[in-house]
């Protein structure tokens, strides 16, 4: 579960649209790649004790500024500026009371965590006091949030979002898909120009080339801290923004951020594996295994390699395709889409998945994207496909039920599994009845066998009249529904009607007996 509520952090609704955008324009290029140094002290438990720890060792903000000055990484003029966002949000704090007190806090919590832990470096130093000074602005002038909307300070084209207890904080994912919007639109270049004039200068120098990082914390999580999801739409925005505007520095900023799907977590996002590479959601949770994030990295360096021909691109894709073909029909359970090796997608993420894994069939059948032409725009018709997937030989789920011994073309999984999970959207769910038997006066588990996740109703009765009925939203397999059992033993006829959480609906009729002893 914590995987699923992470993906939130970084998929909400708006992002949910934008992201899935996928199209191209052909182009080419090939370009040497600029070295870039790193620049994070190891990463890991180091800053979690930094989080515990850093109010007993006091704020060091000022003196991990005062170091960059003098050490000639920022100018007086950066250093005078980001001291007076901090002394102002210092102030703010001691001024503000309730839920703006609490959220401002927070935001000065990590910051001076990430300082306390090493973190506040010259390349992270734009982003962390940006976040710190629009916190401060947010919660001193503007209004309450509830819950994780979305926020803007025009005329910038980034997107924040609000995270209960982390304040506002960049929200890169949804920013980048933004700028795919703009993109695709065909008629904003001014907009794309802008935001991608923003966010470079918002990339922290990271894995031997550049990241764009969250600064905040989230169950387990601690700043700073990037995504292969994000980093994969990432690398589409500047590669299309190089193609279509011709600014250099979109492709040298292309190039770096390749860096994270070189390197393994907790710097980058690789994760080896027998077949090539999974590229982790999360650096701070490589075992984790989110597909639908997966494969729109895939999708993410297939877009990248294909407008800019570089060498590197293709290695990174290939590693990532070759694992994605042996994971995508260990997600597919023969009636939905499982999220990660833990549970089944929620409506949100089944359909995301699908999505994206029709991208990635579109890119594969015209072939590698060194050879293919850059992508064309992404339509909704359902490939043609129907071959049975193989179950593969990934590190993801047990197979689902609809693997098959039949090998088939790596694009056609990908074609086969989106036909099929497009399916799954209008599939009513199967339900039936298997415990035959409970004890009388028990509070009693009944088991049912449900394909897939969906809200259950069990009614029970004697005669014409209702003695039972639980409903409750349970994972396809083999739950069990609460029954209170009567003290009279007997027959009782057992209604159970599921709904999935696309809408479609099926019921069933059995008997089950109560018993005596």
């Amino acid at each position: 579960m914590r995987a699923k509520r992470l993906l939130a952090v970084l998929l909400a609704p708006a992002a949910l649209v934008l992201v899935a955008l996928a199209a191209l324009h052909p182009a080419s290029a090939s370009a040497l790649r600029p070295g870039v140094a790193g620049e994070l002290p190891p990463l890991g438990a180091r800053v979690h004790v930094a989080h515990a720890h850093a109010a007993a060792r006091g704020p060091s903000v000022s003196a991990a500024l005062g170091s960059l000055l003098h050490s000639g990484q920022i100018s007086e003029a950066v250093y005078r500026k980001d001291y007076a966002v901090y002394t102002a949000a210092k102030r703010s704090i001691g001024r503000l009371s309730g839920t703006r007190r609490a959220e401002l806090a927070a935001v000065m919590e990590n910051v001076q965590a990430m300082a306390a832990a090493g973190y506040l470096t010259a390349s992270r130093q734009a982003v962390i006091f940006l976040t710190l000074e629009k916190n401060q602005l947010w919660w001193t002038t503007k209004p309450l949030l509830s819950g994780t909307v979305r926020v803007s300070f025009p005329p910038s084209k980034i997107v924040w979002q609000r995270y209960p207890g982390q304040g506002i904080q960049i929200q890169w994912l949804g920013t980048f898909g933004a700028g795919n919007g703009f993109y695709l639109s065909g008629h904003e270049n001014a907009n794309l120009r802008q935001l991608v004039d923003e966010i470079i200068p918002l990339a922290t120098k990271r894995a031997g080339g550049i990241a764009w990082e969250y600064m905040f914390r989230f169950d387990g999580g601690a700043p700073p801290w990037t995504s292969g999801l994000s980093q994969g739409t990432a690398l589409q925005v500047l590669s299309r923004a190089w193609q279509r505007l011709k600014e250099p520095a979109y492709l040298t900023a292309a190039q770096q951020a390749v860096g994270i799907f070189e390197q393994s977590p907790p710097q980058g996002v690789r994760v080896p594996t027998k077949a090539g590479a999974n590229y982790a959601e999360y650096t701070y949770a490589p075992s984790d295994r989110i597909l639908n994030g997966f494969i729109q990295a895939v999708v993410g360096l297939y877009d990248y390699t294909s407008i800019t021909k570089d060498p590197l691109g293709l290695k990174l894709f290939e590693a990532g395709d070759a694992e994605a073909r042996a994971q995508v029909p260990h997600y597919d359970t023969g009636y939905w889409s499982l999220y990660d090796q833990f549970g089944e997608s929620d409506l949100s993420y089944h359909e995301l998945l699908t999505e994206f894994l029709q991208h990635l069939c579109e890119r594969t059948r015209k072939g590698p994207p060194l050879t293919a032409a850059a992508p064309a725009p992404a339509t909704p018709t359902t490939p043609a496909a129907t071959t049975p997937v193989t179950s593969g030989g990934g590190t993801a789920p047990a197979a689902g039920a609809r693997a098959a011994a039949t090998q088939i073309a790596g694009d056609q999984i990908y074609c086969t599994t989106a036909q099929r999970f497009t399916a799954d959207l209008k599939t009513p769910p199967a339900v039936a009845l298997l415990s035959t038997t409970v004890k009388a006066r028990t509070r009693a588990g009944v088991k049912i066998s449900l394909s897939k996740i969906s809200t259950v109703t069990i009614t029970i009765r004697k005669g014409s009249k209702v003695v039972w009925t639980n409903r409750a939203t349970v994972a396809g397999g083999r739950p069990k529904l609460l029954w209170v059992t009567p003290s009279k033993p007997g027959s009782y006829a057992v209604t159970l009607a599921a709904t999935d959480l696309a809408g479609n609906f099926s019921t069933t009729n059995a008997t089950i007996s109560v018993s005596g002893h």
